[in-house]
C-alpha cells in the first residue's frame, strides 16, 4: 500500500517540477520590454474609460453560484453510478440505493427552496405592486 502513496507522490512532484522549471526556464528566455500598455488594465482589448464604479447586477453571480453548487453536486453522483453495479454484486445494492436517493432528495429540497425563494427568476420585483 505504501507503493500506491509514493506512486501519487511521484506524479504531484513531477507535476510540481514540470510547472515552477517550465515557468523558471521560460522567465529566462524571454523578452523583458515592459511599456504603459501592457500594464493598462485590461478590458476586452478596449482601452478603460471612465470609472470602475457602476450598477451591476448581483443576479449574474448568483445564478451562477446556483449552477456550480448543483453542477458540483451531479459531479458526486457519478462515482456513485459507475460502482452501482459492483454494490448489488456485493450485496449492498439496497444501502447505496438509499444513499443516493437521500443525496438525491437532499438537491431536490435545495433545488425547491432556490425555487421558492425566487432566486431562479432573472427579473425579481422587491416589493409587492399597489393594490387599488
Amino acid at each position: 500500500m505504501e507503493w500506491d502513496f509514493l506512486a501519487v507522490l511521484m506524479v504531484f512532484l513531477a507535476g510540481f517540477l514540470f510547472v515552477f522549471l517550465t515557468l523558471a526556464v521560460f522567465k529566462l528566455i524571454r523578452p523583458h520590454n515592459p511599456y504603459p500598455d501592457k500594464n493598462a488594465t485590461y478590458e476586452c482589448g478596449e482601452r478603460p474609460i471612465g470609472e470602475a464604479w457602476i450598477q451591476f447586477n448581483p443576479r449574474f453571480y448568483l445564478i451562477a453560484l446556483i449552477f456550480l453548487v448543483f453542477d458540483v453536486e451531479i459531479a458526486f453522483v457519478f462515482p456513485i453510478a459507475t460502482v452501482f453495479k459492483r454494490a448489488i454484486a456485493d450485496g449492498n445494492g439496497g444501502v447505496a440505493f438509499a444513499e443516493l436517493f437521500l443525496f438525491m432528495a437532499v438537491l431536490l429540497l435545495g433545488l425547491i427552496y432556490v425555487w421558492v425563494k425566487g432566486d431562479l427568476l432573472w427579473v425579481k420585483r422587491l416589493s409587492k405592486p399597489p393594490t387599488p
